[in-house]
Formats: C-alpha cells, structure tokens, sequence
C-alpha cells in the first residue's frame, strides 16, 4: 500500500511541475505578445503622427496665397489683352470632312430588290417572276 501511495505521490509531484512548466511557457508567451502589441501600437502612433506632419505640409504647401507668391516671383505672366486675338477672317479654313460611303448591306439590297416578297420575306424564284 505503502508503494502505491508513493507512486502516486511521485505522479502529482510530477503532473505539477509539467502543469508549473506549461502555465511558465503561457505567461512567458502572452508576455512576449504583450510587448509586440505595445511596440505595434507605437508604430501605429508614429505613421499617424508622420501622416498628421504631411498633411499640415501638404496644407502649407497647397496654399493659394503661397502659390501666387511663386507665380509672381518665377513666371512672367500679364494678363491678356485685346490685341493679342486675332481676327476671324485670319483664321484658316476648317479642313474639309471626307465622308466615306457606307458599306454594302446585303440584307437591305435584297430588300430592295423587285424580287422580294414582303408577305413571305422570300424571293420569288426565276420562274415565278414570269
């Protein structure tokens, strides 16, 4: 009796230390997945903050005062006056529209045709034109 208590004392004692070793690989793994979700969640902060600079960027970049600043400073542009159209009558003449004939239509030249029957939809025959 003596011999199956300490069996079964050596099984507990061994079921313990696998079930201490499993539950160590658990906190030891949702410890890792832990820092991973905390270094993601400050990447994501970072790119949202890149994101937040471009478009304060983009915004002073994009504005219209700004833009007519460098328009001034760089380009020579005038507004336009009325001796810079020309006249109608100095305009060339529109190039000539070639249109090109439709094809042949089968279907509509037997249509068309003195032998068809428009009853029947049937072209009368050399013997029946007679």
């Amino acid at each position: 009796m003596k011999m199956i208590l300490r069996i079964l004392n050596v099984c507990v004692v061994a079921s313990l230390v696998v079930a201490a070793a499993y539950v160590y690989e658990i906190k030891f793994e949702s410890t890792l997945r832990a820092e991973r979700v905390a270094k993601m969640r400050g990447d994501v902060r970072r790119e949202r903050d890149a994101i937040a600079a471009l478009r304060a960027e983009w915004a002073t970049l994009d504005n219209p005062a700004r833009i007519q600043g460098l328009v001034r400073r760089h380009l020579t542009l005038r507004p336009a006056e009325a001796t810079q159209y020309d006249p109608l009558d100095r305009l060339p003449e529109r190039p000539p529209v070639i249109v090109q004939p439709p094809p042949v239509d089968a279907i509509a030249a037997v249509i068309n045709s003195p032998d068809f029957n428009p009853l029947t939809g049937s072209v009368l025959s050399q013997t029946e034109r007679r």
